[in-house]
């Protein structure tokens, strides 16, 4: 059985490391984390069974895959720290935004396995979204042992790196946005008088639904809509409000500023 090795062990890492030993691709013996937050490693440890380290070059030299769970200003440091323990076929994976797989390559100064990817904090609960950049010198089983990894809590779309950005802004930052529509929705049914617990509940339901539907059906979400929308209805009345209020404008400019973000 291959190793995997998680440098960091903030949110994402937590999330991706619950969702993979949910699924078992790895026993857990065979997963190892390193971060200088103890807390943070207690924890998975407690609740995964995994190993543990405040140590990056001894996650670096057992690891068969390591994934870089650290945040882009670290990068180079910690790249510095391990590039000389790593083995020979390593494969790296990156999950941050604004880092090419070719300066990941560059600061490890040598030939090494690079997959850059996007994954999201839902991968937690088994419902993640990870696009995933194809590497030239990646092979077509080592690239699959790597969607393995993320189909293990959620799903994975591979596309070319130039599209990353964009992935990034609509999938890999979109849960703060949906967090925010389902607390405005609550607020507004707390208006109304609904119960604050209940109001929670039946807004993410509502929008777990619908992303379900248009997930399982594969029509479009303006047909979906429509299908909601009765003539002279209370729905179009709604949606009528959210237009006049530029809802779609909004998150439109959303993508793109996040997008322009992620590059710069």
């Amino acid at each position: 059985m291959k190793n995997l090795g998680i440098i960091g062990c903030g949110n994402m890492a937590q999330a991706m490391i619950g969702g993979i030993c949910k699924a078992k691709i790895f026993n857990s013996e065979n997963i190892i984390v390193s971060d200088l937050n103890e807390s943070n490693l207690n924890k998975v440890k407690d609740i995964h069974n995994i190993q543990i380290s405040k140590d990056n070059k001894e996650v670096a030299s057992k690891s068969d895959y390591i994934i870089l769970a650290i945040k882009p200003k670290f990068y180079e440091a910690v790249i510095k720290e391990i590039k000389d323990v790593v083995k020979k076929d390593v494969i790296i994976i990156t999950i941050a935004a604004g880092i090419k797989i070719k300066s990941t390559k560059k600061m490890f100064d040598k030939d090494i396995k690079v997959v850059r990817t996007m994954p999201n904090t839902p991968a937690l609960v088994g419902e993640g979204m990870t696009s995933i950049c194809e590497s030239k010198d990646i092979s077509k089983d080592e690239l699959q042992s790597v969607v393995n990894i993320f189909e293990s809590f959620g799903k994975t779309e591979i596309i070319d790196e130039s599209l990353i950005d964009a992935a990034t802004s609509v999938h890999g930052s979109s849960p703060a946005y949906a967090y925010m529509f389902i607390e405005a929705l609550a607020d507004g049914g707390v208006l109304e008088g609904l119960p604050r617990d209940k109001a929670y509940k039946m807004a993410a339901q509502a929008l777990l639904g619908s992303a379900k539907m248009i997930l399982e059906t594969n029509e479009h979400p303006g047909k979906l809509k429509d299908n909601v929308c009765s003539p002279g209805g209370t729905t179009i009345e709604a949606v009528k409000v959210l237009e006049d209020h530029k809802f779609r404008a909004g998150i439109i400019e959303a993508v793109r500023q996040c997008t322009k973000k992620a590059r710069k």
